[in-house]
């Protein structure tokens, strides 16, 4: 309980820490010589929490009274790529989660087949690493569910989240998890926010939530989902956009 506690202490002085440079976006906060340091310090300890840690520890949930009146958008709001402009003018109605990599069985998935699947609503916290925090409610898939679906084989470790979200160096925004976080109950993939559908600024049509971990995790737009045995051949090799430019994979809270 020590640990936990000082794990939490940390990331709390680290969080307000990075709160004080009041940037305009996650995507910014990478230009501090810090950053890096700050999460790295705070990754270590989370590491060190979460063997501690039960796999299915929950995340806080909330009432609805304490959902904020406003879920500020993190990271890019309204991606520009032609496809998904295409998808977004129709209504998402021709959109398709692909899904493959290491499984037994690809799958490509609409909104209607993800909706038609047991969801769960939970009311959760937002923690950006900038230092503000949301709270709002979800409703989605559990990522479980949809993996499931699909099988992973034997020699898969992590689940990568591609999205339709270019970068300001042109390249695809992508995250990772590991099958602790990707098979916890309240790993979702949301299509609905406060009760209503998922505006294209929170990451229409579908996002990933984690709220074990932060923000940056939560990788919004998804395209198609793999799974993979290592980074090793992906972009920078790191399992995520941010983690090739230093951040550390696990951003536990």
């Amino acid at each position: 309980m020590k640990l936990i506690n000082k794990r939490r202490r940390f990331l709390r002085d680290a969080l307000a820490l990075t709160g004080a440079v009041a940037l305009g976006g996650c995507d910014k906060l990478s230009q501090t010589d810090w950053a890096p340091k700050v999460l790295g310090s705070a990754t270590a300890l989370s590491h060190a929490a979460q063997s501690a840690l039960s796999r299915n520890a929950m995340a806080r949930e909330y009432s609805e009274a304490d959902i904020s009146p406003v879920f500020r958008p993190n990271g890019s709001t309204d991606p520009q790529s032609s496809e998904y402009r295409v998808l977004a003018a129709n209504g998402f109605a021709d959109y398709r989660l692909g899904v493959g990599g290491l499984v037994a069985h690809p799958l490509a998935l609409s909104l209607a087949e993800l909706r038609a699947l047991p969801n769960r609503t939970q009311i959760t916290r937002h923690d950006c690493v900038e230092g503000w925090s949301v709270i709002g409610q979800w409703t989605g898939v559990q990522l479980s569910r949809v993996l499931d679906l699909a099988q992973p084989t034997k020699t898969a470790r992590y689940v990568v989240f591609r999205c339709f979200d270019a970068m300001d160096d042109g390249s695809e925004y992508y995250e990772s998890l590991g099958f602790d976080d990707a098979y916890h109950p309240q790993t979702l993939l949301a299509w609905e926010l406060n009760g209503r559908t998922l505006p294209i600024p929170n990451g229409a049509p579908l996002r990933l939530r984690v709220p074990r971990q932060l923000g940056y995790k939560m990788a919004k737009y998804l395209r198609r989902i793999d799974l993979v045995a290592s980074f090793k051949d992906i972009e920078g090799g790191a399992g995520g956009y941010w983690e090739d430019q230093g951040y550390q994979w696990y951003a536990g809270i």
